[in-house]
């Protein structure tokens, strides 16, 4: 089974979301339609995804979104930027 740590933003890159989901797809899809109106992403409009890595260890995706939200805004920025340096929306990249 695969596991996703993810970062999405809003569309001018100034508020960001650090999340983590057994189906990206499904779950950036809730983020866009903001199936949950009161949560953060849905408050600042944070449905961009800009940034995805996977792993088969759910202990390792855990953690791993854990350090990247601990992390300051400078390297969240820097860890974006290094796959995805102009912030482009990757959600139709992992369509089926």
């Amino acid at each position: 089974m695969e596991y996703f740590v993810y970062i999405l933003s809003n569309k001018i890159n100034t508020a960001i979301y650090t999340g983590v989901t057994r189906d990206l797809v499904r779950r950036v899809y809730e983020h866009k339609h903001h199936l949950d109106p009161n949560s953060y992403t849905a408050r600042y409009d944070i449905t961009k995804l800009v940034y995805y890595e996977s792993t088969t260890d759910v202990k390792a995706a855990i953690e791993r979104e854990k350090q990247i939200k601990s992390w300051n805004r400078k390297r969240k920025n820097k860890l974006v930027e290094s796959r995805n340096p102009d912030w482009a929306e990757l959600y139709d990249s992992i369509l089926p």
